[in-house]
């Protein structure tokens, strides 16, 4: 690329100490020649801010906010990339992929944003399954099906200044969720690379892996499905075993291949009753 885009992530934080040197790592490996990495800690106590003094070139912020989604939006408004990406303080990058993303927005200035595909891991590294789409299909988004989890989505600054930041005040879970919504609502152009973005780690000192987070997003993405005018009850259920199928149907002819074993049940063991993280909304205490 004679003039890629400038590409800026950003790393919500708080007493990660035992994932945040691999996360930056994976950032700083990438050949990539405009990488701007944000780090918006939210006050860590446990060594964490002694790892991120180890890297010069992070744009630090360490003070307390109101949860990870609050860290995120501050991020984005101190971004300067032209595209931005959220990337979680126990995720990582596969190698090389910022420069398959910088690719694509090259070659599609329309797209209001891109993603790609992920790898889940366990606590060890170890690979759990992974997870490919299709592409962008908003009548799967609206009826219930995240398509683009924020990991591996990198969405124009512009589409943030046209639609605004995440609720963070409305939601303590499902901000990224609602915010798909959104551009599906607002008929944003999303692309897609059909590659993996992110190693995405379900473990014991994340939230990902807490039975009472999955809970509460279950609570949230229902209110956010009715406030967007998605029925509720045995039609809510039907249209989105419909938005399932189709999202199947769609790897086929897209990818040759659809999922004979859905996620949940290969993260199934993978989930405890509760994990060790911090927050400071009282997520910990759901």
């Amino acid at each position: 690329m004679e003039n890629p885009p400038k590409i800026s992530v950003v790393t919500p934080s708080y007493n990660s100490i035992h994932t945040i040197r691999e996360t930056i790592e994976s950032v700083k490996n990438q050949d990539y020649p405009k990488v701007e990495h944000i780090v918006m800690d939210g006050g860590s106590t446990d060594g964490t801010l002694k790892i991120l003094a180890e890297y010069p070139h992070l744009k630090v912020i360490s003070e307390k906010d109101e949860g990870h989604y609050h860290a995120m939006n501050k991020g984005i408004e101190m971004a300067t990339g032209e595209a931005i990406n959220i990337l979680n303080a126990d995720d990582c990058y596969c190698p090389g992929i910022l420069k398959k993303i910088g690719d694509a927005l090259v070659k599609h200035p329309e797209w209001d944003g891109v993603f790609g595909d992920m790898i889940f891991i366990d606590d060890h590294g170890t690979e759990i399954f992974r997870r490919e789409e299709a592409y962008w299909d908003p009548q799967i988004v609206r009826l219930g099906w995240g398509i683009g989890q924020h990991q591996t989505l990198f969405i124009r600054k512009r589409t943030y200044n046209r639609l605004g930041l995440l609720r963070h005040k409305d939601f303590k879970n499902c901000c990224d969720y609602e915010f798909l919504m959104r551009m599906a609502h607002n008929g944003c152009k999303i692309g897609s690379v059909h590659d993996y973005v992110v190693r995405y780690r379900y473990h014991q000192h994340g939230q990902s892996a807490d039975e009472r987070v999955t809970a509460n997003m279950r609570r949230e993405s229902a209110q956010i499905r009715r406030e967007y005018g998605v029925p509720g009850g045995f039609l809510g259920k039907v249209l989105g075993q419909y938005a399932r199928l189709k999202r199947q149907i769609e790897k086929i002819f897209i990818l040759g291949k659809c999922d004979l074993v859905p996620g949940k049940w290969l993260l199934k063991k993978h989930m405890r009753p509760k994990t060790e993280f911090s927050s400071n909304i009282g997520l910990d205490k759901l």
